[in-house]
């Protein structure tokens, strides 16, 4: 199955993220959303940053390893890391995309 996790990261971190995760072949594409003006709770008070959202197109089997290497790599102490499954998708997009995120064909 096919998912897309969503990943917020400081914006001068982001393409280094990226990079490594297509780099451990984790996933097969990573999209980044810079400008995203985020306001959280944190450590008792209302927070702000200037931050980027990746979207990571993945196979659901290759999660456990995706997050792991996210928590791994991420600056924050508190990364967010949500997964979205895909239940209609192009055939020709998720056969690249099974093709391409595939650790094992790599390692």
């Amino acid at each position: 199955m096919v998912i897309v996790v969503m990943v917020s990261i400081p914006q001068e971190n982001a393409q280094d993220l990226a990079k490594a995760l297509l780099s451990e072949r984790v996933c097969a594409c990573v999209n980044i959303i810079k400008g995203v003006d985020s306001f959280f709770w944190w450590k008792g008070k209302i927070d702000h940053s200037q931050e980027a959202i990746l979207l990571i197109k993945t196979k659901d089997i290759l999660y456990p390893k995706l997050k792991t290497f996210i928590q791994n790599n991420h600056p924050y102490e508190v990364p967010e890391i949500i997964s979205f499954r895909i239940d209609q998708i192009n055939k020709e997009y998720q056969d690249w995309l099974m093709n391409e995120a595939n650790s094992q064909t790599y390692m």
